[in-house]
């Protein structure tokens, strides 16, 4: 938050929030405000009177929207607090998009004890310490480190009126038990309770970075997509269960627990050889296959839509990327990474396709042919990735399977290419490269 930027503040009308509002405006930004009105209770149209006279004390401008949810309807289901805080980062979101800068919410350290208590309560493992960042996009929350006895006593010295929610003292929702039986208990232990637990998610998540960066190594050397068995067994257990971690999060589309008995189920998957699933629930699940293991939604993966490659060109064919370009044979090392062809043999553009049943080619070395079938045995492809690897197809021919054979008389070795003196003219080559990329 710098002096002249535009911030929105949600202002609910508690001491939190009109403690963040005033405190913004004294610090100089260009301060707007979000009331959001549920009508849920009595007091609603009192919160929402109170941050009309406060706004305009202020200088602020308002904006009140009144919001009805599906989870308040009589005999619904849901988490009627959740759908609530959508709604609100919703509206705020779309404020933003119009008018540029951040919004900020006014969780403090307390706040922050509650939910790292309450998370780890009902979420075993390192993410539930973790609490709330203090930066989530365009959100923040500049209060994490003070608490709410901190706010209230902020406001009272600046003559700043604010209004409480009956809701926070319900012991029928579980924060509220938190707040009134946990933490005061805790308190009796330690009075900076709240602050020392605020303080550990802090400096959790300054060490989370430097575990991504671990992950992130990690899966470089082993593979994004699909590990080895072996391989991840040989890490730490630590690092080994992150790396799991990541793995069934980037399969499912969002951040999954996986605990230690679930990190050694999967791991021994392979054991008894052959092809192993489990059920992870949620529709995720665990396969080990020749000994390389992949997380994936249950049911058969889709077969990308065939593409046109031009020579030279980049395509993208499901998660790989597949890119030709001319390669000059003074460039050329044994150790590339590229496959290079004649570029004669490729002509000025490829298709890009899927294996589809009954395709045969003519492996370098084999000296016949062979099914893309026995080729991905033979090579012990997983049966569920064998339908998006890039198969690509010159003339009318399979020239390349990515990652499995290339064909006979159409691919160019680094040696051969240099080795063209005055009675051979210099080679034509392609080189031809396909690397996975994020879904």
């Amino acid at each position: 938050m710098r002096a002249g930027e535009p911030l929105l503040v949600l202002v609910s009308g508690g001491g939190d929030s009109v403690c963040l509002l005033e405190v913004c405006v004294r610090l100089g930004a260009r301060v707007s405000a979000l009331h959001v009105n549920y009508g849920l209770r009595e007091g609603a149209d009192g919160d929402e009177v109170l941050c009309r006279e406060l706004c305009e004390r202020l200088g602020v401008g308002l904006t009140v929207e009144r919001v009805s949810l599906a989870a308040a309807a009589p005999g619904a289901s849901g988490n009627l607090q959740a759908e609530a805080r959508e709604a609100r980062y919703g509206l705020a979101e779309a404020l933003v998009a119009r008018s540029g800068g951040d919004y900020a919410a006014a969780h403090t350290a307390s706040d922050q004890a509650e939910t790292v208590l309450y998370r780890l309560a009902v979420s075993p493992g390192r993410r539930a310490l973790l609490g709330m960042e203090t930066r989530r996009g365009r959100l923040v929350r500049p209060l994490l480190g003070v608490t709410r006895a901190d706010t209230r006593a902020y406001c009272e010295a600046r003559g700043l009126a604010w209004r409480e929610d009956p809701s926070n003292a319900d012991r029928r929702f579980a924060r509220a038990r938190v707040r009134h039986e946990i933490l005061p208990a805790l308190a009796e232990l330690s009075p900076a309770v709240e602050r020392t637990i605020a303080e550990t998610a802090l400096l959790l998540r300054d060490e989370q970075e430097v575990l991504d960066g671990a992950i992130d190594e990690t899966l470089a050397r082993l593979g994004e997509g699909a590990v080895s068995v072996a391989e991840v067994r040989r890490l730490p257990a630590g690092l080994a269960r992150l790396v799991l971690r990541r793995l069934a999060g980037d399969a499912a589309g969002c951040p999954r627990p996986l605990s230690r008995a679930d990190a050694e189920a999967v791991l021994s998957l392979g054991e008894r050889g052959g092809s192993r699933s489990l059920d992870l629930g949620g529709g995720l699940a665990a396969t080990v296959e020749y000994g390389t293991l992949r997380f994936g939604r249950e049911g058969r993966l889709e077969a990308p839509a065939p593409v046109r490659l031009g020579v030279p060109g980049s395509v993208r064919f499901g998660l790989w990327r597949i890119e030709a370009r001319p390669v000059a044979v003074d460039e050329l090392t044994d150790g590339g990474d590229d496959v290079l062809f004649d570029a004669a043999a490729l002509g000025d553009a490829v298709t890009v396709r899927a294996w589809r049943d009954g395709d045969r080619m003519r492996p370098a070395g084999l000296g016949g042919s062979k099914s893309l079938q026995d080729l991905f045995t033979d090579g012990k492809v997983p049966r569920e990735l064998r339908r998006t690897l890039p198969v690509l197809e010159a003339r009318g021919e399979i020239v390349w399977v990515a990652g499995v054979a290339v064909a006979e008389g159409r691919n160019a070795q680094p040696r051969e290419a240099r080795a063209g003196g005055a009675t051979e003219p210099p080679r034509s080559l392609v080189g031809l490269s396909a690397r996975r990329i994020a879904s």
